[in-house]
């Protein structure tokens, strides 16, 4: 008896890479071909489309995904699969052709960047099913964000709204915004709970993590593991400029996790509530998601996809 091949559904950011992925795309197709693949496709015409183009994709019981484009595609990607209710999330396996700015999620699963490549890897069919964070931003009647890497408050917030204007410049934008950054952020006053350890005052930024890099490699939190059922958390304390030029080269070697301003957690939730007027910037996997207090939690072995 044969089975029917695999559709696949294919969702391509034309901006990726600034505009790379649009270039790539006859090359990419040919390759899908050469190596069988059954499949749909689509480009996304506006930001968060690919949440879209997944749901409506899962509703005509399409369960294979290949995202080429960046963290931010991915991102959505996670989010379509994670808002709608038709299947459960980790029954829907996504493959990656990564094509973007930072590729930090890429990284830690040593998903490669070399088309052919990346394309063998889903051929491959080995399937990891990793953690997923749940952010609940400002009331509860909001959709909850949901991030496969890094989300965080703060300075690394402000550092996403700067280096949209910087992305001409590749992964270095993530440098620069954060040199950018670093004459005009101001620490905000918040009160942090941590299951049960709660702390309040200045804060630089608040980070929650499953995955091992963001920001274009920076190395924010001290033991990422997206199968261990645990945020990783690092709270950094009121750093005035000093410090953080200081500990500028610590961000990427993940030194900076040792330094004493800096205090790690391991948990399944995190509240964090802003005590002032001016509300800080968000950001899950490098996607400006809005501002306010807000809580994240852990949902088990959500995303699966193929590495």
């Amino acid at each position: 008896m044969h089975t029917a091949p695999k559709s696949w559904f294919v969702i391509i950011n034309p901006t990726s890479g600034q505009g790379s992925s649009k270039k790539s795309w006859p090359k990419i197709k040919k390759l899908l071909e050469a190596y069988n693949f059954t499949f749909n496709f689509a480009f996304t015409s506006y930001p968060k489309h690919s949440i879209r183009l997944v749901q409506e994709a899962i509703s005509q019981n399409t369960k294979h995904i290949i995202c080429v484009g960046g963290d931010g595609t991915i991102h959505n990607i996670v989010n379509g699969i994670m808002t709608q209710t038709k299947v459960p999330s980790y029954k829907i396996h996504v493959g990656v052709i990564p094509i973007g700015t930072g590729n930090d999620w890429v990284k830690t699963h040593n998903i490669s960047y070399d088309f052919e490549t990346a394309i063998k890897q889903i051929k491959k069919n080995t399937i990891v099913t990793q953690d997923i964070g749940k952010l609940v931003v400002g009331n509860n009647k909001k959709t909850p964000v949901f991030f496969n890497n890094l989300a965080g408050i703060g300075f690394d917030g402000y550092v996403v709204s700067t280096v949209e204007k910087y992305k001409h410049f590749g992964a270095l934008a993530y440098l620069y915004g954060t040199i950018i950054s670093l004459f005009s952020f101001k620490n905000f006053n918040a009160t942090v709970a941590v299951e049960s350890e709660i702390s309040s005052g200045k804060t630089l930024m608040v980070l929650v993590g499953l995955c091992k890099y963001s920001g274009g490699g920076m190395q924010l939190t001290d033991s990422p593991n997206p199968f261990d059922g645990l945020l990783d958390i690092s709270i950094a304390e009121n750093f005035n400029t000093l410090d953080i030029l200081k500990n500028l080269p610590k961000l990427f070697n993940g030194k900076i996790v040792s330094f004493k301003k800096v205090k790690t957690f391991k948990a399944t939730s995190i509240s964090i509530k802003i005590n002032q007027e001016t509300l800080p910037f968000i950001q899950a996997d490098g996607e400006l998601i809005g501002t306010g207090h807000i809580q994240a939690t852990i949902i088990k072995k959500a995303f699966s996809f193929y590495c």
